[in-house]
């Protein structure tokens, strides 16, 4: 059975702001190391998915970019969304043209934008994944468990064994802190968002359940892609086919995974100094800042005396704030 990967690379990352911009967001940047995170996302599959089986899901702004970054995957590959409409749409569409190129391929979804800690181990998970989605014919997620009681991620309650992999028995979206404690006590995993199924599987349970997609679905079918975008209502995967469906199983995997969601991310993917801090770029810091992200692109910052704070310097602005405070800076974005 031949097997493809889709890897979702859209959205703007105004959280990455002032370092990200709409034609360089985040999936572009060297955030987790020293290449764009789209670049590590494409190393991450070798051995297990040939460039010439990938496809790269994005928007017009991005794709010439995204197309020289990585040469290794064929121009026609890196598929363009008519607009923004959220992964179900994406992933639909990316599902559709690999059973048109190829019928009864299987095939990994993933995203551009994440923090990985062990490539080989993420590849054994989706190897796995792959094994149960063939032979009990389920949709499946790769879970971890979580290494704190994180609010903002999604987790998933297993339920019975099924094989290597167990069911799923419910969805939790960005529990409180409380709950996400009591959730991780009880074995809840961090949803990832590493999926695996047969293209021929997802698109039927995709037809059944995600009734956001049904008015634009023979559209899809008879090849008209724009047309299935302006008709297709934004929906997530996860909401649209993955909570509904009676044909999911999720497996565990056993490598380190973080979405960098926001700056404060960094402090716990990349490599911190004796005082905890992050620096990247032309920087110097006193012996009495700790715990901060300190980033900048080009110009030269000092930094004397601060705790627990993201100071960054890109494309002509400047970032000042407490690390936690996440959540604000999509709305200051905005009235920059």
């Amino acid at each position: 059975m031949t097997l493809w990967a889709a890897i979702v690379a859209g959205g703007s990352g105004t959280r990455f702001w002032p370092l990200s911009t709409p034609e360089r967001p985040k999936q572009l940047l060297p955030l987790a190391g020293d290449r764009p995170l789209v670049v590590q996302a494409v190393e991450r599959l070798e051995g297990l998915v040939p460039p010439e089986r990938i496809l790269i899901l994005t928007g017009a702004l991005l794709a010439e970019r995204i197309a020289a970054l990585v040469p290794q995957v064929p121009r026609a590959q890196v598929l363009v969304e008519p607009r923004a409409a959220s992964t179900a749409p994406a992933l639909a569409w990316a599902a559709q043209w690999i059973s048109r190129h190829d019928p009864g391929a299987q095939m990994l979804s993933l995203h551009a934008d994440w923090a990985v800690g062990d490539d080989r181990a993420f590849r054994a998970a989706a190897r796995n994944a792959l094994g149960v989605a063939a032979e009990y014919d389920v949709l499946v997620t790769v879970g971890v468990k979580p290494s704190r009681n994180e609010t903002a991620y999604g987790y998933i309650v297993p339920g019975k064994s099924l094989g290597s992999a167990r069911a799923v028995r419910r969805f939790v979206e960005k529990p409180s802190a409380a709950r996400a404690m009591l959730l991780r006590r009880r074995g809840a995993l961090w949803n990832t968002g590493l999926f695996a199924w047969g293209v021929a599987r997802f698109l039927g349970e995709a037809g059944a359940y995600a009734r956001e997609l049904r008015d634009a679905w023979p559209a899809l079918s008879a090849g008209d892609v724009s047309g299935f975008f302006a008709k297709a209502r934004p929906v997530a995967v996860d909401v649209a086919v993955l909570e509904r469906t009676r044909r999911l199983a999720v497996v565990t995997g056993a490598f380190r995974w973080d979405d960098i969601g926001s700056w404060d991310a960094l402090l716990r993917i990349r490599r911190a100094d004796a005082r905890g801090n992050v620096v990247v770029g032309n920087a110097t810091v006193a012996d009495d800042v700790r715990r901060s992200v300190i980033w900048t692109e080009n110009e030269h910052l000092a930094v004397i005396g601060i705790e627990d704070m993201i100071v960054v310097r890109a494309n002509g602005h400047t970032l000042v704030m407490p690390t936690g405070q996440a959540d604000r800076l999509k709305e200051l974005v905005q009235r920059v």
